[in-house]
């Protein structure tokens, strides 16, 4: 089992008020956006039909990642089935194993509401608690934060649920439910980055997520609301977002904290590549910064090889950089961890190279301290 403490920085990272007060209203924003029948019928015109299902809850462990900009927060992107939470609380403290006994008692109360929730959500109230849980992944055993799956596990029994960790082949799943070793299952914390459910091992998931047997959770309604790269676009359009029900300090609101984002199909190409250097290559279709191309550092042959519907072409937002004991300093995103409207967590993530990543000496996950 991985040893997180290399993960893990010594260093803190110093947070304003003001920007953390912009960081929360734009999460609670997003959020009211989500529900906003118009913004909806948008988004159910351009997702796979999984994605336009409401299955009449919500999605754990979501987050939120930024960049600190001179001028103030800017989000950088929103992710479904997020990693890392309790990775983000040890470094509070490096000194704690890796456990579900490692939370504070608070701590642990608000995210197992949030699971209590949902569950109650997705049985109409019959429901105060799931009945059995299983945390799915692809072969997550062998999952760079399988001792996370692990801890999540055990804070679910110690709650007096039965909990396993498997891959979802595992699973005897159909439109009839969800069982494993002949055990109904009623919640299925989801960790699995097929976020539409379109592989042949999610499809009896899939099955039962869209006959309502199984509360699925993260799931493809929140992720193609939220989570998708693309809605990003439309929020920062400003003739898309006009039919939105948001006031008009909300949209100027959103001027001020995020990038410019439109997909690459619908720009210049010639004017794009000129302007490349403050521009950022993200592929819709993939997960954890894969494929990610800085403008600076794009060739003219791999710039003419992106495929122009699926990708996103974002406003360059440079990273802020922190102080890192015994090492030069680091480039720094911000993260919260939310869950509707509700932020219950938020965290630093140090790094060097072109994207974030938690192998670099000295970075990692670090403390967050409010000035």
């Amino acid at each position: 089992m991985t040893d997180f403490r290399e993960n893990l920085s010594r260093a803190t990272v110093r947070v304003t008020k003001t920007d953390l007060r912009a960081m929360l209203r734009l999460v609670r924003l997003l959020d009211k956006l989500s529900r906003d029948p118009a913004y909806r019928q948008l988004v159910y015109g351009q997702v796979p039909t999984v994605a336009a299902f409401d299955p009449g809850h919500d999605a754990v462990m979501m987050c939120y990642d930024f960049h600190l900009a001179p001028s103030g927060p800017k989000l950088i992107e929103v992710n479904t089935n997020a990693g890392g939470g309790l990775l983000a609380y040890l470094a509070l403290d490096p000194a704690l194993p890796v456990s579900a006994e490692s939370l504070n008692p608070r701590l642990r109360k608000r995210l197992l509401q949030t699971f209590a929730d949902e569950i109650s959500r997705f049985s109409g109230g019959r429901k105060a608690r799931p009945e059995r849980i299983v945390i799915i992944d692809e072969e997550p055993a062998g999952q760079y934060l399988y001792a996370e799956m692990c801890a999540f596990a055990d804070l679910f029994r110690g709650w007096g649920v039965p909990a396993e960790i498997v891959d979802p082949q595992q699973l005897d799943a159909s439109a009839d439910g969800v069982r494993l070793a002949g055990q109904t299952v009623d919640l299925i914390y989801n960790r699995h980055c097929d976020f539409y459910l379109e592989s042949d091992r999610l499809a009896g998931v899939r099955a039962a997520y869209l006959a309502r047997r199984v509360c699925l959770s993260p799931n493809p309604h929140l992720y193609g609301l939220l989570a998708d790269k693309r809605r990003m676009v439309a929020w920062s359009d400003p003739h898309t977002r006009a039919v939105f029900s948001l006031t008009p300090s909300e949209l100027e609101f959103l001027d001020q904290v995020l990038p410019a984002c439109a997909m690459l199909g619908d720009l210049d190409a010639v004017e794009v590549w000129s302007a490349r250097k403050q521009r950022v290559f993200k592929p819709v279709d993939s997960f954890g910064s894969r494929g990610v191309l800085l403008g600076e550092k794009i060739s003219r042959k791999r710039y003419d090889e992106l495929p122009a519907a699926t990708t996103l072409v974002q406003e360059l937002v440079p990273p802020s950089m922190t102080d890192v004991p015994d090492a030069e300093p680091m480039k720094t995103d911000l993260r919260l961890f939310a869950y509707r409207d509700r932020v219950f967590g938020v965290t630093a993530r140090l790094y060097r190279g072109q994207v974030t990543n938690m192998r670099t000496p000295g970075g990692g996950f670090a403390r967050v301290r409010v000035v």
